[in-house]
């Protein structure tokens, strides 16, 4: 793992349904991310914050809202996260909505392909995000990413990392889902996406979990880990603008983002979704912080 990371600041919400992503970036800064990262001894820059046009809040336009928006925000992106892997810096995203993952995977996939590394995208989330034009019921690309990183979308998201698709879906494992659209539950299965839904996660508990959906995870392997803040139950973590009651506890959450750190094969970071206006005290930045630190070696012992 990389001892070197850029904290990448995305403050927008344009791919979402609520305001108030947009200040996810800041929270994360205020709940002392760097500073809590540089005594585990990393090398931590703050990279600052991207700039990309404002939020029009406008109706979807041929299934989409904002479209134009979002990819002018997510190919910043991707040049700022491909500038950070051109330095063998790790960099770590922080959102902003679930839209800009298409940007910063789409640059870690064409990383991986000029070095030869395998990808793996463990998406830790409430939702697919698979969403198409055709199938969402409001047009919020947020909705979106999976499916547009696997090559359904529009041109200007699908093309941004170069190749189409971005990623091949066999390369995801989504842990925590709890919630799929209607017309978004046949995509998935045509899709082949593997999913360790919320009943997997009861039945099987999550180090069996976490146990499946490592599997195969070898030194050529580049782990990106997308963290949408909803993949949390909102008992623990409010401050979010799409809450699903039922998700992972704190305890469980801790065990995913500790076992993701033994493999010591994390490349990348999104941290999306936190949404301040929701929220009570930064509680659920806090939160993010905390689990971060699990996921870059922080244990109760000496392991």
């Amino acid at each position: 793992m990389p001892r070197a990371v850029s904290l990448i600041g995305v403050p927008t919400d344009i791919g979402a349904a609520h305001r108030g992503a947009s200040m996810g970036p800041e929270a994360l800064r205020v709940a002392q991310l760097d500073q809590r990262l540089a005594r585990m001894g990393l090398d931590v820059c703050d990279r600052g914050n991207l700039h990309g046009p404002f939020n029009p809040w406008q109706p979807p336009q041929d299934g989409y809202r904002h479209l134009e928006e979002v990819i002018a925000w997510n190919r910043a992106l991707h040049d700022a996260v491909r500038a950070e892997l051109a330095q063998e810096r790790l960099p770590i995203v922080l959102g902003g909505d679930h839209s800009l993952a298409i940007g910063s995977i789409s640059a870690v996939a064409r990383h991986c392909r000029m070095h030869g590394k395998r990808l793996r995208v463990l998406w830790l989330d409430a939702h697919a995000d698979a969403n198409t034009s055709s199938s969402t019921p409001s047009g919020n690309v947020h909705g979106m990413p999976v499916a547009c990183l696997c090559g359904t979308g529009p041109a200007g998201l699908v093309e941004i990392g170069g190749q189409v698709p971005a990623v091949d879906a066999a390369a995801f494992r989504q842990i925590g889902i709890r919630s799929v659209d209607e017309g978004e539950k046949r995509l998935v299965r045509e899709a082949g996406l593997v999913i360790f839904d919320m009943r997997h996660i009861d039945e099987v508990g999550m180090r069996r979990t976490m146990e499946e959906a490592l599997a195969g995870v070898d030194d050529n392997t580049h782990l990106h880990v997308s963290f949408d803040v909803d993949f949390l139950d909102p008992a623990i973590a409010p401050g979010v603008g799409t809450a699903v009651r039922g998700g992972p506890t704190y305890r469980e959450s801790q065990l995913c983002m500790e076992m993701i750190a033994d493999t010591g094969r994390l490349g990348s970071l999104d941290i999306v979704e936190l949404n301040p206006a929701f929220d009570k005290r930064n509680q659920t930045a806090r939160l993010a912080v905390d689990l971060v630190e699990s996921l870059f070696g922080k244990s109760i012992l000496i392991r």
